[in-house]
């Protein structure tokens, strides 16, 4: 029986560690995923259990378009993780600053509600349960709204000043990859907030 050549063995792929920057990410979006899960099991825990108004049916109103501009914000950060991975620095600039506005304009939305949920409705986090529980969740969700597009604007320098290329292309999309976790949990919020709470 013959040997075969060296040439025709088929040798597997060389392991290789996963990225720091993904894992890191991963293990980030782990521990928040169970704190935001945390928050929802008790805003659903105590959903009902006021003796006092107001309720959820009576002061909110669905927040149509906040939501979609947020949501919609995943997609042009996805066409920007595309446009700086095959070196379109022009494209990743414009979608990457429309994902901001869209996130700003979600923030805002959510500011308008406070106010009048606050002043209008007279609805604190110290008014009741509902209070105390919606301004948790939804707040909780809000401040990593913000902090995402702190990171975001930071990136956005960087490529207004020419200190962004496609060598970084896997550092935005471990960015990228925070934002679509955020959009993601607001789906969760949204429902059982605006859907089942009301």
């Amino acid at each position: 029986m013959g040997t075969v050549p060296l040439e025709h063995i088929e040798h597997p792929e060389a392991w290789k560690l996963p990225s720091r920057g993904y894992v890191a990410m991963s293990s980030l979006i782990i521990a928040e995923s169970a704190i935001f899960t945390i928050f929802v099991v008790a805003y659903l825990y105590y959903l009902g259990r006021d003796v006092s108004g107001p309720t959820p049916r009576e002061v909110l109103e669905l927040p149509i378009f906040g939501t979609v501009c947020l949501l919609s914000s995943s997609f042009f950060i996805y066409l920007a993780e595309h446009a700086i991975t095959v070196g379109k620095m022009g494209a990743f600039t414009l979608w990457w600053a429309v994902t901001i506005v869209l996130g700003l304009i979600f923030i805002i939305g959510t500011g308008v509600e406070w106010d009048k949920l606050i002043t209008h409705d007279h609805l604190t986090i110290a008014t009741n349960l509902f209070g105390t529980t919606f301004y948790s969740l939804v707040g909780l969700h809000a401040s990593h709204v913000i902090i995402g597009l702190i990171m975001l604007l930071i990136t956005l320098v960087f490529a207004l000043t020419g200190r962004l290329n496609p060598t970084h292309a896997e550092r935005v999309k471990v960015l990228a990859l925070y934002w679509h976790f955020v959009d993601a949990v607001w789906v969760v919020v949204f429902t059982v907030v605006y859907i089942v709470g009301r």
